[in-house]
């Protein structure tokens, strides 16, 4: 069967539901094993990083089932619900890749307000310094209080910040596009017909 064919799109829809299991089972491993080394303490994060890999996997297992049995509602679903994915990262990677300074300290300060108090600590401790952009020196759990110079998690963030967008944005792009090569994929899969099934029967 040459590629293009049933058997050739059927293939190809499983393996790429298959990478989206793999990645959605590396999500929630990340989430846990963050959590189970104490790098991460916020249950907000946690449980937001194992919310996106669980929904990840539950959209590969319905798109994998589908092209199994060429099951023509569930591939419709997963290829709704793969756009409106696809539509969402490829907006969020533009935003990562676009944005400036500026912006990036007024999106620094709106999560950092949102934070837990427990989960600043957290990043103060790790990052060795003291408030976002205004010291606090006094709730500064950092060891370079005691010491002078002791820069502020903003100005911090923001020395790594381009490059980290850059990072974000990119990989998110490239995600994004695999998913509009799934939602095509399954598009031309809907519509083939199994050449194993009786001509009669209407697919």
């Amino acid at each position: 069967m040459v590629c293009g064919g049933f058997t050739c799109s059927k293939n190809a829809l499983c393996s790429l539901n298959v990478v989206y299991m793999l990645v959605g089972l590396l999500l929630i491993g990340v989430a846990a094993w963050g959590k189970g080394f104490g790098l991460v303490s916020s249950i907000h994060i946690i449980g937001g990083v194992i919310a996106v890999g669980v929904f990840l996997l539950l959209i590969a297992i319905v798109g994998l089932i589908g092209a199994i049995h060429h099951h023509q509602v569930m591939l419709f679903f997963y290829m709704v619900i793969l756009f409106i994915v696809f539509l969402f990262q490829f907006g969020v990677s533009c935003s990562c890749l676009a944005m400036n300074r500026g912006q990036q300290e007024v999106f620094l300060n709106s999560a950092w307000e949102i934070l837990e108090n427990k989960t600043k600590a957290d990043l103060e401790s790790q990052l060795n310094c003291c408030g976002l952009f205004e010291q606090d020196l006094q709730n500064c759990p950092a060891s370079c209080k005691n010491t002078t110079p002791c820069f502020t998690c903003g100005d911090m963030m923001l020395n790594h910040a381009s490059e980290a967008l850059k990072i974000l944005g990119g990989v998110g792009l490239f995600f994004s596009f695999t998913e509009i090569l799934g939602v095509w994929l399954a598009v031309r899969y809907r519509n083939q017909k199994d050449p194993r099934a009786n001509p009669s029967a209407f697919l």
